[in-house]
């Protein structure tokens, strides 16, 4: 690690993690390397070395990033008035569909991103995301009184894992959908609006 100020160190760190979250608009992550990174940062690429020993501890940066910034959403969720249940899979639903770059993020193979950085990376990722589960039960006990906690542990372990499936079924390209049309397969595309308030509200208990 670079012995830099903590400023420093910070500083550098968030530049490659917006270099790498500016080609991933527009690239996958098996297309990116850490050469690309370097070129668009302010410095070399052996210097991105001093702060990320691999790729994957790049993108799983980003992955925290976009926890954190999904957590905000359900923090202000949590400070609003009470709702009722389709308020609140609106709500929702509404801020899933702001974070489309971690539902990218999330169909990807996570095994191998988290099997290739460093044990405080990865505790420092799962504690963004272990918070992300927080909020949402602290939403659900507040703004859903019916749910008890066996309740509100079943969403979790549905509504968690669902996210990961959202981007491949939101995000179709040309290609796939005419692969679908001569496989005469009967599929309704929809926006990651409609599929995630359509989850919610089935799993809040609304019909």
């Amino acid at each position: 690690m670079f012995k830099g100020t903590p400023e420093l160190i910070e500083q550098r760190r968030e530049e490659i993690v917006n270099a790498c979250e500016q080609l991933y608009q527009t690239r996958g992550f098996k297309e990116i390397t850490l050469k690309d990174i370097g070129n668009v940062t302010s410095f070399s690429r052996p210097t991105i070395y001093n702060y990320f020993q691999t790729r994957e501890e790049i993108f799983l940066a980003l992955y925290e990033r976009e926890y954190d910034r999904w957590n905000e959403d359900l923090e202000a969720i949590l400070g609003a008035k009470k709702m009722s249940v389709k308020e609140l899979a609106d709500v929702l639903a509404k801020s899933i569909e702001k974070r489309k770059q971690l539902l990218k993020l999330l169909s990807m193979n996570n095994y191998d991103m988290e099997a290739n950085s460093r044990e405080e990376l990865l505790v420092s990722f799962k504690k963004a995301y272990g918070k992300s589960m927080e909020n949402v039960q602290q939403i659900l006990k507040k703004h859903c009184t019916g749910m008890d906690e066996g309740d509100i542990r079943k969403f979790i372990y549905i509504f968690f894992p669902f996210m990961f499936g959202i981007y491949p079924y939101t995000s179709v390209t040309d290609k796939q959908k005419d692969a679908m049309l001569s496989a005469k397969v009967a599929f309704e595309y929809q926006s990651v609006y409609e599929i995630t308030y359509q989850c919610l509200i089935s799993l809040l208990g609304e019909s």
